[in-house]
């Protein structure tokens, strides 16, 4: 795999995908931001460390490391919105979560857009549709699992603070009932808030990859940054991205396990 592109083959019949924990940008495209911490703040932090367990049951990942400010891998690739009247950022990104512009100056054109898609956001997704193709070779029934994080309260993006389990199956189309009816008691259990097809209802990966009559069952899962990492109300280049702490993490990391059971214990039933 190229340096940028993570791949971890499990034989499990579950998938997890990473899409916006990368925080690197490219040299040629690093000076074009208005600054570094900005291009980056962003990312889901460190999400790939809090399902580091999932490799344990056996699960198959894939991750890129370039910034979702470079690319997002979650986006359509045609630049329609997946939330039309709603607040969102594009395929490439031209302005922060809270509406602020990245780029100093012009942002990419159309030409530097598709070099960028077919640099980073197409071997991503050939990634994903390989292993999605491996993996029903030897299961009937595979979950795909789209991981993602975001910080608490975004006004821009949602009205007040986010519930911690976000379950997105796109009200319902890109799994089995029973799938996502199993995913939210653990999360009900857990004590933390949850919602299900609230504001963040699937993303293109989950919407893209379901094909749940075929065997293939897409779930999103968006986490409220607050339940693994100190979030302060405000992030400074100071005081942001708060240090990994597996202590901290390990509660929410404990559900986190339980759902990825779950989603194991219905793929193989």
């Amino acid at each position: 795999m190229s340096d940028w592109l993570e791949v971890h083959r499990g034989e499990a019949p579950l998938i997890i995908a990473f899409p916006h924990t990368g925080t690197e940008l490219p040299p040629e495209l690093e000076g074009q931001f208005v600054s570094p911490w900005l291009a980056r703040r962003d990312a889901d932090w460190w999400i790939d460390q809090l399902y580091a367990f999932a490799r344990e049951l056996g699960a198959t990942t894939v991750r890129t490391r370039i910034s979702r400010s470079v690319i997002d891998c979650n986006r359509d690739p045609s630049g329609a919105s997946l939330y039309p009247g709603q607040a969102t950022t594009e395929l490439c990104p031209t302005t922060d979560f809270d509406g602020a512009p990245l780029y100093a100056a012009t942002p990419p054109d159309a030409a530097e857009i598709a070099r960028r898609r077919a640099t980073w956001f197409d071997p991503y997704h050939a990634a994903l549709a390989g292993e999605v193709a491996r993996l029903r070779t030897t299961h009937p029934t595979i979950v795909f699992y789209d991981a993602h994080s975001i910080r608490s309260r975004i006004p821009r993006l949602f009205e007040g603070e986010l519930p911690q389990f976000n379950i997105g199956t796109n009200d319902g189309t890109t799994c089995a009932p029973e799938l996502a009816a199993a995913v939210a008691a653990i999360c009900a259990a857990s004590g933390h808030s949850h919602i299900l097809n609230g504001r963040f209802k699937g993303g293109w990966t989950t919407r893209h990859y379901s094909r749940p009559n075929e065997g293939v069952h897409t779930i999103q899962m968006e986490l409220a940054i607050r339940g693994y990492m100190p979030e302060p109300d405000a992030p400074t280049p100071a005081n942001w991205p708060t240090p990994f702490d597996p202590d901290f993490a390990a509660p929410l990391a404990a559900t986190l396990t339980d759902i990825l059971k779950a989603c194991l214990a219905f793929a193989r039933a």
